[in-house]
């Protein structure tokens, strides 16, 4: 029976930079393979980010996150999956409230506050985590370098892919008023020059990952 992997879309924008490079890694996977599900954040039934409850540190509930959601399909599909792909654009230096929201569940539900035993996890999966971003590549690295830590120690090894400098529009002329910090037509080149490169990136990651 083939891996089954979860796709989470933790940005708004269908067809753009975040969204097409899952859908690469999510092609890799199944070439692999690999059966998929899809859950795109913004398009779930209301939910929070971890509200403190600490139910998930009794032992009944150990590793299980008990507010309930729209984010509790999300996570029981990750705690029954062979791995994670996870992705979100960079707003304001950070990544989305959407992906914040489901990291601290995330990780929330498997720190034990114990010293011998830190996470309650017993079976780790593989995570590649993407992140897009309107700055250089190297700008929000070690942001990115602390999520994959994290989620390394209480979900699974974890790589990442970052995608820097993307093109935000197809057409910057059109807005109300001029966007002078950026060069349209250098955007343009590197989406098509640079961009085909990080989707096949995109791909081998979900290929060799979940092999």
């Amino acid at each position: 029976m083939g891996k089954k992997i979860i796709v989470v879309n933790a940005g708004p924008r269908k067809g753009w930079n975040t969204d097409t490079l899952l859908s690469e890694a999510a092609r890799g996977a199944e070439s692999a393979g690999a059966s998929v599900e899809r859950f795109d954040l913004f398009r779930l039934e209301k939910y929070t980010g971890c509200i403190s409850c600490f139910g998930c540190k009794r032992e009944k509930n150990k590793g299980h996150c008990i507010c309930r959601d729209g984010l509790t399909p999300v996570l029981d599909a990750i705690r029954d999956s062979d791995g994670l792909i996870i992705g979100s654009p960079n707003y304001l230096s950070e990544l989305t409230a959407s992906f914040r929201a489901l990291y601290e569940r995330l990780i929330f539900q498997n720190l034990t506050y114990n010293l011998e035993t830190p996470c309650c996890n017993q079976r780790p999966i593989p995570v590649l985590l993407i992140m897009t971003s309107n700055a250089q590549e190297t700008a929000y690295l070690p942001l990115v370098q602390n999520y994959q830590q994290t989620l390394t120690r209480f979900v699974g090894p974890t790589e990442i892919l970052i995608s820097g400098d993307t093109l935000q529009l197809k057409d910057y002329s059109k807005t109300d008023w001029p966007w002078t910090m950026f060069d349209p037509a250098a955007k343009q080149h590197r989406h098509e020059t640079v961009f085909p490169e990080e989707r096949k990136k995109a791909f081998d990651l979900g290929a060799r990952l979940f092999l």
